[in-house]
């Protein structure tokens, strides 16, 4: 077995991929339990930096990553885990956390919803911007639909 190379904080950078369409759905830190346990049960875990604490991916959501296969980079520093996902990898709801583009326009739309506790910190950071749309954060001006409306009215 190789002898990966952890971080000084002990972690290791975690890129999952779905497995049959190669898609990346996102980016995580796992320390050695963690590796340890993907590797032993074949469910994706990870450690949370913000907690401090391990956890199993869907544990809450049900939102389940079954591990196909764990990949090494040549310097041994970083993972790939080729999954088999269920449900959204996103806490946002989206299939992929990689779910816009640098100007935060959305390409790609939700599979669930937010928790209602998510929603409502959302709703209220945006309450009182007219053509904000809360689950975008996108303007009406800003959004796709707008520009091609306009076009076709000109």
């Amino acid at each position: 077995m190789l002898s990966l190379k952890f971080s000084d904080g002990e972690l290791i950078p975690v890129i999952v991929q779905d497995t049959k369409t190669r898609d990346v759905l996102m980016m995580a830190y796992a320390n050695d339990e963690a590796v340890h346990l993907t590797e032993t049960t074949g469910y994706a875990h990870y450690y949370s930096r913000s907690r401090k604490k391990l956890w199993k991916k869907g544990e809450e959501s049900g939102h389940f990553q079954k591990v196909v296969k764990i990949l090494v980079d040549c310097d041994e520093d970083c993972l790939i885990y080729e999954v088999e996902q269920t449900g959204a990898a996103c806490h946002t709801g989206y299939r992929s956390c990689f779910f816009r583009t640098l100007d935060g326009a959305a390409f790609s739309g939700r599979l669930t919803g937010r928790s209602s506790a998510r929603r409502s910190l959302t709703r209220k950071k945006f309450m009182g911007r007219p053509g904000i749309d809360p689950d975008t954060r996108i303007s009406a001006r800003e959004s796709p639909c707008y520009r091609y409306t306009m076009r076709r009215r000109t």
